[in-house]
């Protein structure tokens, strides 16, 4: 049974270290997303033509109706997860979300061996273990905006939202 938020309680070295995981975590998806959002020329097409791993999977994306939702959910999911992370509002939500990105990428990369200086393990894997840790550890309720919208009455009315935000 999830303990109860007003129960977390944390070291300040603990919090330190939560926090700036969220917001260098947060930085990261950030711009990675608004500089796809900004660049009209970007398109996942190239990553999707090189995936090695599930490849028919991956080239079905490449379809002319479906590349642009891809383009659109690269582009719009990375920058809100990073705005979700930097603000500390909606955290649960947005690293299942993350989470889900991050292992469609690593799957698209060659088996064991995801990149040349990789063995099984790369950054897709190390960024899937930290949003674990900050969705397990409830990250926005450190210094973040989540203890504000969680005292928010439409969250009195669903519990279930509540939840949700961390």
């Amino acid at each position: 049974m999830p303990m109860p938020v007003n129960q977390l309680s944390f070291s300040l070295n603990q919090r330190r270290a939560l926090f700036l995981l969220r917001v260098s975590m947060g930085w990261l998806f950030f711009y990675a997303g608004i500089v796809k959002v900004l660049n009209p020329a970007w398109s996942a097409a190239g990553y999707l033509k090189g995936a090695k791993s599930f490849a028919a999977i991956y080239g079905a994306m490449l379809h002319p109706a479906i590349l642009p939702v891809v383009n659109f959910m690269n582009e719009w999911g990375l920058t809100l997860l990073g705005v979700s992370l930097l603000l500390g509002i909606f955290v649960r939500a947005s690293t299942a979300l993350g989470i889900v990105l991050m292992i469609l990428y690593y799957l698209a990369l060659d088996f064991p061996k995801p990149n040349p200086n990789a063995f099984i393990v790369d950054e897709h894997i190390i960024y899937v273990f930290g949003l674990l840790v900050l969705h397990a550890f409830r990250a926005g309720r450190v210094w973040g905006l989540e203890p504000w919208c969680a005292s928010l009455p439409v969250c009195s009315k669903y519990p279930k939202l509540r939840e949700w935000l961390g």
